[in-house]
């Protein structure tokens, strides 16, 4: 988040932020679309065709509330637990989440919402209050109760004085409300959340984070708050001042600067957890597809690369995630290009005798196509007569399907690129070529 002087937000009146979130998104949908209570029902969001240890997307709140952990295992949930299986459905979970916004959007402008994540939405509510007659809180509540209404989906608030604190309402206060509502200002935060344990509940402590501060003996938002600064700042480089402010319940980020943000770098990634356990050999296939979708990506948003970083992750962490990038001689979006420097990296930095599980490809500092280099040493017609077919192919692909056109490569034992062009951000569209929706498994 972009910052603002606090000197200048004094003067200013104090500002209402909502922080709405979807409880168990998608698998309230799940619920949603089987009428079902997803208190009383025990089900998972989960791809049961890649076996027992598929990821679990999402888990319904009963099941959360026998300790089954959102984002686990199938074969972590106890064998004395039934449960229904639901593929996942990412087509299905947009449009409700696009609904939920159209809601939003009857009583706010766009200008002051902030989509957080698709189940997670920030709201400026502070110019509206007088308008509706109403608080804060109240408005929370009305927007919970249309949204179970229309969308049978149950939801969660917090109420703050900015940003941050309306976020830790949500994360940390509304979970013990019996209405899923919880408020927060500067002094209630330190009144009620000041010894509050873990310290990673807090949003931006990760557990790196956490383990610094319990070398200074800190473990609470009070040991940071009373912490003298200059031992932060040595700890934490700039980072200590954001650390400061929130341990404060400071924050003096508006919504108005999270629309003017601009990021001052940009990159293009992909990242994949692969269906099994995968050798040296058809890692290096997967990686190959990886290339080449994103040269397809770049020449559809009209950008080149010249720096590229590659990490693999090996099967139960037996090693640490092996890393490596280079930097080529001219920024380009060329497959002909890119992939025997992609393929370079992967080869230079895989244990080969070792499962591979996970792999991200990422081309960073892109920029417009215009600004291409040259050098002596590239066939560039060559290069640009590629460019004009692969044009074509991503012209063939939008109008008759992603799979409209494929080459050898996909084709070769452990490739995924045919199986992940059916998918909407790397899970399953939900829906076959019928328009079905996919039916559920009972477990």
């Amino acid at each position: 988040m972009q910052y603002n002087n606090t000197e200048n937000l004094k003067s200013q009146k104090t500002r209402y932020y909502l922080c709405i979130d979807m409880k168990t998104f998608y698998a309230s949908v799940e619920c949603a679309e089987r009428g079902l209570n997803p208190f009383e029902t025990n089900l998972v969001v989960a791809d049961i065709s890649r076996g027992r240890g598929a990821l679990c997307l999402a888990v319904s709140p009963k099941l959360k509330a026998q300790g089954v952990k959102n984002r686990c295992r199938l074969f972590e949930i106890p064998e004395c637990i039934s449960y229904e299986a639901a593929p996942p459905q990412m087509r299905l979970y947009i449009e409700y989440a696009a609904d939920i916004y159209a809601l939003y959007l009857k009583y706010f402008r766009p200008e002051d919402i902030h989509v957080y994540s698709i189940d997670e939405s920030f709201i400026d509510v502070t110019d509206y209050l007088g308008v509706y007659k109403t608080d804060a809180v109240s408005l929370a509540k009305k927007l919970m109760d249309e949204i179970a209404e229309a969308k049978h989906i149950p939801s969660t608030a917090g109420v703050g004085t900015n940003l941050y604190l309306a976020k830790v309402a949500l994360d940390i206060s509304a979970k013990h409300t019996r209405d899923h509502i919880a408020f927060l200002d500067e002094e209630t935060f330190r009144k009620t959340l000041w010894e509050h344990r873990p310290i990673t509940d807090f949003w931006h402590v990760a557990s790196g984070t956490a383990r610094r501060l319990e070398h200074l003996g800190i473990s609470t938002m009070r040991g940071v708050a009373e912490c003298p600064q200059e031992v932060l700042y040595k700890t934490f480089g700039r980072d200590a001042e954001l650390l400061i402010d929130h341990a404060w319940g400071r924050e003096t980020c508006l919504m108005e600067d999270i629309k003017n943000y601009r990021a001052k770098s940009h990159f293009v990634s992909f990242s994949q957890i692969l269906p099994r356990d995968y050798s040296y050999g058809e890692a290096r296939v997967v990686v190959s597809e990886m290339a080449l979708h994103g040269s397809h990506e770049l020449i559809k948003r009209k950008l080149i690369s010249k720096k590229i970083y590659l990490s693999v992750g090996y099967s139960r962490d037996t090693l640490p995630v092996a890393q490596g990038h280079t930097r080529l001689t001219s920024a380009t979006q060329a497959y002909s290009l890119l992939c025997p420097n992609i393929l370079s990296i992967f080869d230079s930095i895989v244990q080969r005798d070792i499962p591979i599980r996970r792999l991200a490809l990422c081309f960073e500092d892109v920029c417009d196509e215009g600004c291409a280099g040259y050098d002596f040493f590239t066939d560039w017609q060559s290069v640009e007569r590629e460019l004009e077919r692969e044009r074509a192919v991503l012209a063939i692909k939008e109008k008759y399907g992603k799979n409209a056109v494929l080459r050898g490569t996909n084709f070769l034992d452990g490739a995924t690129q045919r199986e992940r062009n059916a998918m909407i951000g790397g899970h399953r569209a939900g829906y076959d070529e019928a328009g079905e929706s996919k039916a559920v498994r009972t477990v």
